[in-house]
């Protein structure tokens, strides 16, 4: 109801319908369309320009219902101020996000890009400084409920200038839809392509024609909803404008594997948690992804080749890193991207590699076996028969050590038994090979012992090294005699266990003649 004076108008329920349902309707489904969007993903440019865009045609709809609410002598100025100035900055959000969105903002000039989008605000200055209101009608006359404009010259060149941009806009699209090579962004661009082309027809059959008394005026804005519909569609069946959703990034966040995404530069565009975790104190966002890894994976992901179960090492800034990537590619702003999956197998590699490694050495003194020892041996044999040179075994077995373990405990035994077997090791290094038999009892063999003096001196040498070696086990000096025995090949047998049998009857009159050798 409004009162003029001493005049009361009743609005009726007729016309309370007929607003709500042209103007207050369309303003929930833009208010719905705008938080949507922007809730998606604020921080994208194409959130924020499509959410301005529906904020647009909020404003334009406001617009006519204020206008329907108040006398007829107020329709020219806010159509002129309000109405016409809206419209004017619509096409360059429209165009912006077309620009942005099939990837043409790449081939553009920075200072081209976006401000020429936006030239046409100039005019909006020209219209609201202007008297003549040069884009809008000044004159309005009323059927029924609805206030028309008379559509002058001035309203049919604005509308043709209109459809002429939505037809621009079809030339971006398709542009965009050339160059796409993502299927999903090319359907995207073709609902968008078919969006515009309803949008274009709706404009034409309501703005240059007049249907006075049954629809309300500039009913050509509601082409709009139809956009924004297709928008809509785009994302139910594309997931267009999602890809930043909470679930995929609650995902992505809470994944106990690093994940990466990495562009066609190597540049890392995203690193979850785990990732950050896993590089350490390095700045990922300043790091190129391929220096950090190797050229074969750095081919895979120029050629977009697959990458599944792929092993490799990285490095994360302080030592390498054993890695298994699986990976795939994704189009992000329309440049192809690689999300990498990133699992640190470090301790899984030193695990098979310490399994591998206690199949053949002896876990206290980390020494070879005496199955490993046994084949080098018999392939050290094969090689001195062919080239007919002279190899020698030594058999080194600890005195006393019953009683160090007795007197000291045995952590003082194993202390003893380490402390030995690298002081043996390191002899053998360079001339063969050694292992622990077992119990306290070690061998080694010369791959190439050229004479008896050659073979005396080892053993003299591996003698005067555990006498000097002193070794303390909780302040007390621990002593150390071992007994010693040789044997050589071929005089002594030709194949390892009647060397080493050999051997061990040498060691054995050696311990018995009392020669055993002492050590501090």
């Amino acid at each position: 109801m409004q009162i003029r004076g001493r005049e009361v108008i009743t609005m009726s329920w007729t016309e309370v319908w007929a607003f709500a349902i042209a103007y207050w309707l369309p303003i929930l489904f833009f208010v719905y369309m705008a938080t949507d969007v922007i809730l998606r993903n604020p921080r994208k440019l194409e959130h924020r320009v499509l959410c301005i865009n529906a904020i647009a045609y909020i404003l334009l709809l406001t617009e006519e219902y204020i206008r329907h609410q108040l006398p007829i002598s107020y329709s020219p100025a806010l159509v002129a101020l309000w109405f016409s100035n809206v419209g004017i900055m619509m096409p360059g959000l429209g165009f912006h996000f077309m620009a942005k969105f099939a990837g043409l903002d790449k081939l553009m000039p920075r200072y081209l890009y976006p401000g020429i989008f936006y030239l046409p605000l100039l005019v909006v200055l020209v219209n609201l400084l202007s008297h003549k209101k040069i884009i809008s009608s000044s004159e309005f006359f009323q059927v029924g409920v609805w206030k028309y404009p008379v559509y002058n010259t001035s309203y049919y060149i604005a509308l043709t200038i209109s459809i002429l941009i939505s037809v621009m806009y079809l030339i971006v699209l398709f542009i965009g839809k050339a160059r796409e090579d993502d299927k999903g962004h090319k359907a995207i661009l073709r609902l968008l392509v078919i969006g515009v082309v309803l949008c274009t027809c709706w404009h034409v059959a309501f703005g240059y024609f007049q249907y006075e008394g049954v629809i309300p005026p500039y009913a050509y804005t509601y082409g709009g909803i139809i956009w924004c519909f297709v928008l809509r569609l785009a994302m139910i069946r594309h997931e267009f404008l999602d890809f930043a959703s909470k679930r995929y990034e609650k995902l992505f966040n809470l994944n106990p594997a690093a994940i990466l995404l990495v562009d066609q530069a190597g540049t890392i565009k995203e690193a979850n948690p785990s990732a950050r975790q896993l590089f350490g104190p390095m700045d990922l966002e300043r790091e190129c992804f391929f220096k950090l890894s190797n050229a074969q994976l750095e081919a895979r992901i120029r050629s977009r080749s697959e990458i599944k179960d792929y092993e490799t090492e990285i490095t994360n800034g302080e030592k390498r890193v054993d890695v298994l990537i699986d990976g795939d590619y994704v189009s992000v702003d329309h440049e192809p991207h690689a999300i990498l999956i990133v699992r640190d197998i470090t301790l899984q590699k030193e695990n098979q590699a310490e399994i591998r490694f206690l199949a053949y050495h002896d876990p206290l003194t980390r020494l070879p076996n005496r199955r490993y020892f046994y084949e080098k041996l018999n392939e050290a044999i094969r090689l001195a028969e062919d080239h007919r040179y002279r190899l020698a075994v030594i058999l080194i077995d600890l005195d006393d050590f019953k009683e160090t373990n007795d007197q000291y405990g045995h952590e003082a035994g194993d202390e003893v038994l380490r402390h030995v077997a690298r002081l043996i090791g390191e002899t053998a290094e360079s001339i063969g090979m050694a292992a622990r038999l077992g119990g306290d009892e070690f061998v080694l063999f010369i791959q190439h012992a050229p004479s008896e003096p050659f073979v005396d001196e080892t053993m003299a040498r591996l003698r005067q090294r555990v006498q000097e070696a002193e070794l303390l086990y909780r302040g007390h000096p621990l002593a150390i005699r071992m007994s010693v025995g040789a044997s050589r090949f071929p005089e002594d047998g030709t194949d390892g266990d009647a060397l080493l049998m050999k051997a061990d009857k040498a060691m054995y009159r050696s311990k018995r003649a009392g020669t055993a050798v002492p050590a501090r």
